[in-house]
């Protein structure tokens, strides 16, 4: 059950993707007290336990669908949502990572107004994201889902919650262009699989758009986890619904078997444990940092995709993706971030090649130093095994 994303949240940890999660921003607003429920570590390990958890749900999914053989997405969804249901009655019963639900006006006018449509949407955002993965490739939906923000803040002029400016049209240009530009490099487009994950996208957005309408418009606040408890149910019947006329007239037991039950059930622990990781990372970072934790996400997805599956990607399509990222970063960080992060860092390299040349360098810059050569040295060594498996390319 994947739609990044999470993001990533409500959404069962299914971030759209992105994973540049539109969310993050609206979800650390909604979940303040989600720092006292969570265990005091450093940021860092909620960092790297997102996009642990976030890049192997994807990949996971990928894997179930295109090899192992259960090529039923829906169903998959369905089963995610079956077990996420269970898992957050649980948690409800045993633990307070869902305290905050009491504070919800739950009643009949409540649920049809805010949950049951949000639901409906989250139910078409999950379908749409998922059948996705049986006609393209994992790196391709990554370069598509960059365009989520574009989205997103397109119904948000829709709704009235945002005012368009010239500056960020110019913005969203930028991005589109690279989107546009990675799709005419894709070796295997498939106009179909592209549609899909255009309408995964638009129902996600309209879900996160129509979240804090309902939501932070009467100043109610529902983290990821309260979101899933309360949608998860809705989400699991409307997809059945779906799945009844879709999936299950061909659907074969042996698919099943081929696919493994408990490979099928540590698929959906893995996909409800992004859930635990978005609850425990909003509240311990800023926005600032969750937007570009999804962008690393995102990039180190599609570089481990390209290792595994052996994917194809055209010179024009890392130019578009490029074009899509750089854009995606100035409209997440502004100008002004971005100039004073670039202050900051001149300043330190400079201090640093100073401290160097007098023979003062400190154990931590010259540990972090290391670090940063071994990590790059890494990153190219990967990038250039990732041009070797396609020496057309």
């Amino acid at each position: 059950m994947d739609n990044p994303t999470q993001r990533h949240n409500g959404s069962g940890g299914h971030f759209q993707d992105g994973d540049e999660d539109p969310e993050a921003g609206f979800a650390q607003k909604q979940t303040h007290g989600a720092e006292s429920r969570t265990l005091s570590l450093h940021p860092s390990f909620y960092i790297l336990s997102w996009i642990f958890f976030s890049n192997c749900t994807i990949l996971f999914n990928k894997w179930l669908i295109d090899n192992a053989g259960f090529r039923y997405p829906i169903l998959l969804t369905c089963w995610h949502l079956v077990f996420a249901t269970a898992a957050t009655q649980l948690l409800a019963r045993t633990t307070s990572l869902l305290e905050s639900r009491h504070t919800l006006p739950i009643d009949r006018r409540f649920f049809l107004r805010t949950i049951l449509p949000i639901g409906i949407l989250y139910s078409g955002s999950l379908v749409c994201s998922n059948v996705v993965y049986l006609y393209l490739s994992v790196p391709f939906i990554q370069m598509l889902k960059s365009a989520s923000p574009v989205v997103v803040l397109f119904f948000s002029w829709v709704w009235g919650i945002a005012n368009p400016t010239m500056s960020t049209l110019l913005n969203i240009l930028v991005i589109v262009l690279g989107v546009a530009i990675a799709s005419a490099g894709e070796i295997q487009f498939s106009w179909l699989g592209f549609m899909y994950q255009v309408g995964g996208t638009v129902f996600e957005a309209m879900r996160l758009v129509l979240i804090q309408v309902m939501l932070s418009s009467e100043g109610l606040q529902m983290d990821p986890l309260v979101g899933l408890y309360y949608y998860a149910p809705v989400c699991a019947v409307m997809n059945m619904f779906v799945a009844l006329w879709s999936e299950v007239p061909k659907f074969e037991m042996q698919h099943l078997w081929d696919a493994g039950i408990f490979m099928l059930l540590l698929n959906a622990l893995v996909a409800f444990m992004l859930n635990i990781a978005s609850v425990c990372l909003i509240g311990k970072t800023s926005g600032l940092v969750m937007t570009l934790t999804g962008i690393l996400k995102s990039i180190l997805l599609v570089i481990i995709s390209v290792i595994i599956w052996q994917t194809t990607i055209s010179p024009l399509q890392f130019f578009g993706y490029s074009v899509a990222l750089c854009g995606l970063v100035y409209y997440s960080l502004g100008y002004e971030t971005l100039s004073k992060g670039y202050h900051m860092a001149s300043s330190w390299a400079g201090d640093t090649w100073k401290s160097g040349r007098e023979g003062q360098w400190t154990p931590e810059r010259r540990r972090c130093i290391l670090v940063t050569g071994i990590l790059a040295f890494i990153s190219l060594c990967i990038m250039r095994g990732a041009r070797g498996l396609h020496p057309s390319q």
